[in-house]
């Protein structure tokens, strides 16, 4: 009987501890794990473009996304630029197993307004999804996406499922990427 009663004991503990125990991931509605890791939902993004105008990373879905966390002031960032426009002008337009076309969310780091929007004339990123909070490395976005040095990169299917992040999303590894989804 006693056996029992510290059986019982430790069963009702660890119930009650894994109930404390915080997660980063939720459940959505359609029941995929949301978090940040290749095979989760990615979280939801809403942040305003420059013109000041909301724009959600959901309206995105059906598309091959790639969120790029990145800053006007930031080196490398600024260098991977160019990477980043060239495979978005070669895939733009491409059909993929579970999405058609391809698109960047770029999600900017910057606290300065003005130097957010010359950067992104400068660099020549041409897609429209240009969002930012203007908070810097206190950007809520960076935070829920545990962003911690950029340029960071998650690459999401038309359904909103990471599938690829951070250093395999650099030089030519992006176009790797798309091209492994290609139809």
């Amino acid at each position: 009987m006693k056996k029992v009663n510290i059986l019982l004991t430790i069963a009702a503990v660890s119930v009650l501890a894994v109930g404390f125990i915080k997660s980063d991931k939720k459940t959505g509605e359609s029941g995929a794990v949301e978090g940040t890791q290749i095979g989760n939902k990615a979280p939801e993004l809403k942040y305003n473009k420059p013109d000041g105008t909301p724009l959600a990373l959901s309206s995105l879905k059906g598309k091959i996304v790639l969120i790029d966390f990145w800053a006007s002031w930031c080196g490398p960032c600024r260098r991977e630029n160019p990477n980043v426009v060239a495979t978005y002008n070669k895939y733009k337009d491409s059909k993929f197993k579970n999405a058609k076309g391809f698109t960047v969310f770029s999600v900017s780091l910057d606290n300065n307004k003005e130097a957010w929007i010359n950067a992104i004339a400068k660099d020549g990123l041409v897609w429209t999804n240009h969002v930012s909070d203007l908070g810097g490395w206190q950007s809520a976005g960076a935070a829920q996406y545990k962003v911690n040095s950029i340029p960071a990169g998650f690459l999401i299917d038309g359904d909103g499922v990471i599938i690829a992040k951070s250093e395999s999303l650099r030089g030519e590894g992006l176009e790797n990427e798309l091209k492994k989804l290609l139809k």
